[in-house]
């Protein structure tokens, strides 16, 4: 049966979609869920997104969350096997296969009994999605190709995505948090100019100065000035 359906790849693409609520975290569970429900014989599925030593677990039921602990906690396993190989890894019956004993009666617990693990390399992440069937042989080997080849081309598009969008919304912030810097450092060369009557080149100088010495932010100690002046202008007009 071709593991590669309408549905799915509808599904599929959908997660390129971005928004202000689109996270790693999100995308992964629109991953799991899509492969629960659009792969033929999937009964659930499971991501592991490994980006700088940092890891991402979704999945689409929480005994698969189970499983997924489990599998890190021996050190083997379909998925592990994936990851470190590079290859898929296909478990046509958790009951016949004598890699991982331990594994197995975990699976089995789940009420898993054929898998599926595919890896997928995205910039600098490994992801490592994981299928599940209650039945023995749903994942036929030669349907892996074609559903790892649309998985790689989605997946790397909605990740992707992701990212950029995560770059532009820290780049917004860090404008932001710049631009309020510099209001503030502003407000404080006003405060000094105003009390010493030199100019602002002076006055930043002067900031300059006092932050270095103490080992401070220019910014912080600025709004550390503006707040004082404030307080000390409203302990006058109290």
């Amino acid at each position: 049966m071709d593991m590669v359906t309408p549905v799915l790849a509808r599904d599929l693409a959908t997660l390129g979609r971005v928004s202000e609520e689109t996270s790693s975290e999100s995308v992964l569970s629109g991953l799991t869920a899509t492969l629960a429900g659009g792969v033929p014989g999937c009964a659930g599925g499971t991501a592991e997104l490994w980006r700088r030593e940092r890891l991402v677990v979704s999945a689409s039921h929480s005994e698969l969350v189970v499983l997924v602990e489990s599998e890190s906690e021996l050190g083997e396993g379909p998925a592990t096997e994936a990851r470190a190989t590079g290859g898929h890894v296909i478990v046509q019956d958790v009951l016949r296969d004598p890699r991982w004993p331990d594994y197995a009666a975990m699976a089995i617990r789940c009420g898993v009994r054929s898998i599926l693990a595919m890896p997928i390399t995205v910039e600098r992440a490994v992801l490592i999605l994981g299928l599940y069937g209650v039945r023995p042989g749903a994942f036929a080997a030669r349907g892996v190709p074609s559903l790892a080849d649309m998985l790689a081309e989605q997946v790397t598009v909605a990740l992707a995505n992701m990212w950029d969008y995560d770059e532009v919304r820290t780049d917004a912030a860090q404008m932001q948090e710049a631009l309020a810097g510099r209001a503030i450092i502003d407000q404080a060369k006003g405060i000094i100019m105003k009390s010493s009557g030199c100019s602002a080149e002076a006055a930043f100088e002067e900031l300059r100065r006092v932050s270095q010495h103490h080992q401070v932010k220019v910014a912080d100690l600025a709004r550390l000035l503006v707040d004082e002046h404030q307080r000390n202008r409203g302990l006058k007009e109290g």
